[in-house]
């Protein structure tokens, strides 16, 4: 964490996801333990922090003798990280043994579809590989969803989206003293179009201004420099109500922490209509209903609206998350970590899903992920960004190959290697 002095007096919501889940970390460390409980340690750091968190789990596990008991839906993680792996599904053990031997060579059916479901970084696929399992598996009715949204005609030839000059900056130290306060710049003069039907890609570390960018576009950070707008309307001028109010029909936001995002007060079906009824799309029954064909289209199941969050897993409360962002029928979905608190199985049919969507109803996308395998298969093009700069844009395809920045190259380098997987069953399709 930079700035170990200064952070040591902020509050968590201060920080980033990845920052609270270091934390998390450090406090865990504190006690000096005999035997660790990793659960999903590294689900919400980038790339470069995960290294380092499982380099340094590694290193306790050697040369202090402690014992880690390391729970991910990584298949990546697990691969680089641990001696013997158990599979589980349903509550119950389908398969253990060394590492090594479970991952070039698994036996049992669930296993395999597992590790076909993981997103390559060099091969880029139409379509995530989905599990073929005949157990409890989500399934998605792409085509009522296909029947459910209309198509928007915008203008090919100009973007959907415009950010210009984007600048954020916080409060770092306050003071009645102006030259005593110290501001922090999230975001520094950052531009890029976004055009009608792509998928916009930013990646960075935890930190980088990632999530910053994101709150900026959908107007639920002030724009403190520049400007964004869409289809042709300056959207970020928070004196015109009227567009404010268009424009946030028009863009959802799909949140990072589905913990924090959802109202542990409220009900799932009251969370999803909640969009529907703030702009008034349906009315009575109907309300209900398009929130029980949210709620099955994202797995859960109608029951599950009589629920409280809290009675939830965290990749759960992420579907509730995606089905609340896609009530209002929205032409441009911001993405911010969509997928991380889910395993690589359902990861691939959300993942789908969205793609279905993009190509089918022109769906405009700003993805946001530290998972640079998801990014290589989900974006069009993709910003770099670190300490609030843009440091690179390229097509996802250039930049996977050739990137142009050392800094690029060092996040490319440090994903997780799966050249030892096993590749049964992956698609090509």
């Amino acid at each position: 964490i930079p700035e170990p002095d200064v952070r040591l007096d902020q509050y968590p919501h201060q920080f980033s996801g990845g920052m609270r889940q270091r934390v998390v970390i450090a406090l865990a460390l504190c006690s000096e333990p005999d035997v660790i409980i990793a659960d999903e340690p590294t689900t919400a750091l980038d790339v470069s922090v995960q290294a380092q968190i499982l380099d340094l789990i590694k290193e306790l596990a050697r040369e202090r003798q402690v014992g880690v008991i390391l729970i991910t839906h990584d298949i990546g993680v697990i691969a680089d990280t641990t001696d013997v792996v158990t599979v589980m599904y349903l509550g119950e053990v389908v398969e253990t043994g060394p590492t090594t031997e479970i991952m070039q060579n698994p036996q049992h059916a669930y296993t395999k579809t597992l590790i076909a479901a993981v997103p390559r970084p060099t091969i880029k696929l139409k379509r995530f590989p989905q599990m073929s399992y005949d157990g409890r598996e989500t399934r998605f009715a792409i085509d009522d969803l296909r029947r459910d949204w209309k198509k928007v005609a915008h203008d090919p030839g100009k973007p959907l989206l415009e950010a210009r000059n984007l600048r954020k900056t916080f409060v770092k130290k306050q003071s009645l003293l102006p030259w005593m306060r110290e501001d922090f710049t999230a975001v520094d003069d950052v531009s890029f179009d976004i055009w009608p039907g792509e998928v916009f890609g930013v990646v960075g570390e935890s930190g980088s201004g990632k999530s910053t960018i994101a709150r900026m576009i959908c107007g639920l950070y002030g724009v403190d420099g520049g400007q964004v707008s869409f289809d042709g309307t300056v959207v970020s001028d928070p004196t015109d109500a009227a567009a404010q109010m268009a424009y946030r029909k028009r863009i959802q936001m799909i949140f990072q922490d589905p913990y924090s995002s959802l109202n542990p007060r409220m009900r799932v079906r009251d969370i999803v209509a909640e969009p529907i009824l703030h702009h008034r799309l349906l009315e009575g029954a109907a309300v209900q209903h398009r929130v029980s064909e949210l709620l099955e289209r994202v797995g859960l199941g109608t029951e599950a609206g009589l629920r409280y969050p809290n009675e939830f897993s965290g990749g759960q409360r992420q579907r509730i998350s995606i089905a609340r962002a896609l009530a209002t029928q929205p032409e441009f979905l911001i993405c911010d970590e969509p997928t991380s608190a889910l395993d690589v199985s359902i990861q691939a049919q959300i993942l789908n899903i969205l793609k279905d969507l993009q190509e089918h109803l022109g769906l405009t996308m700003l993805f946001i992920s530290h998972d640079l395998p998801v990014v290589r298969q989900m974006c069009d093009r993709v910003a770099v960004v670190k300490d609030g700069k843009l440091m690179e844009l390229q097509d996802t395809d250039s930049l996977f190959a050739n990137p142009k920045t050392s800094y690029t190259a060092e996040l490319l380098e440090l994903m997780p290697r799966l050249s030892d997987l096993s590749t049964e069953g992956l698609g090509t399709s």
